[in-house]
């Protein structure tokens, strides 16, 4: 679990972050929404500490991170996995290579165990015979299932998504969406998500919280955000008039449904 009390951060006069707290449970998968500019990469990047906060708090699985020796503060930097906007992929590296390339910085494993490491992981994203392929050479959907494989190839208790859907088409963005929400549940990881993606938001949001100017606005499920009465997170969320009659049906139905279950009980 990570927990982050009270974080702040300004840069000059101009505030980013005001007093956000917030739990992000493992084994579940917490989305960081908002618009542009609203502060979600300054946060998560205080939570994972390449910008330090001005005030606050931030836990991982109950420990402070400030208070981390350095021994410690290595050890939970690499178990953290993150998947970048951009892939960031190496394009001279092949597949395997690129997804290799923690293990080769970080573990002490022999080559052979390595390997069998990486085709563990390739097969677990849907990639198993790729290896000696280069990013080049793949679609962009692959690109990102690499780009998962290589943030998940240490066994990761904490995981970092930078809009994962970034320019992938409405169907692979599911797909991406799916992979994580089942490789978080399968191997019970810390799963923090920040996207734009209103889809994403609606199939894996388990726990959101969406921030407006700095500071957290709303927080709840992608069930609570249909019925939310939060005329920024409504306006942010259902901004198009197509959602908006989504919505309206969506919630004209559940009252249908709660009207026959409290007259006609089982």
């Amino acid at each position: 679990m990570i927990e982050i009390q009270h974080i702040n951060k300004a840069f000059g006069d101009k505030k980013i972050i005001d007093d956000v707290s917030a739990q992000f449970k493992p084994g579940r998968c917490n989305l960081i929404i908002g618009a542009s500019g609203s502060g979600k990469t300054v946060l998560v990047k205080c939570i994972v500490d390449l910008i330090q906060a001005d005030q606050g708090k931030v836990f991982f699985d109950q420990e402070d991170s400030a208070a981390l020796n350095k021994a410690q503060k290595k050890a939970l930097r690499n178990s953290i996995g993150m998947l970048f906007q951009g892939n960031a992929l190496f394009d001279s590296m092949t597949v395997q290579e690129n997804v290799k390339f923690p293990l080769d910085m970080f573990s002490d494993l022999n080559e052979a165990e390595k390997l069998v490491k990486v085709n563990q992981i390739l097969a677990r994203v849907q990639l198993t015979g790729v290896n000696e392929k280069f990013p080049a050479e793949i679609s962009g959907g692959m690109k990102k299932r690499v780009g998962l494989a290589r943030a998940l190839v240490l066994e990761p208790k904490y995981l970092f998504c930078d809009e994962p859907n970034s320019g992938l088409d409405p169907q692979t963005s599911i797909v991406i969406d799916h992979l994580i929400q089942d490789l978080t549940k399968e191997f019970n990881i810390t799963t923090l998500v920040v996207t734009h993606d209103m889809n994403s938001v609606m199939e894996i949001g388990e726990y959101i919280i969406y921030l407006h100017k700095g500071k957290k606005e709303w927080e709840g499920s992608n069930q609570d955000i249909i019925f939310s009465q939060n005329k920024l997170l409504n306006d942010f969320i259902f901004a198009s008039g197509f959602l908006q009659d989504a919505k309206a049906m969506r919630m004209m139905a559940q009252k249908k449904i709660n009207y026959e279950k409290s007259n006609h009980p089982v």
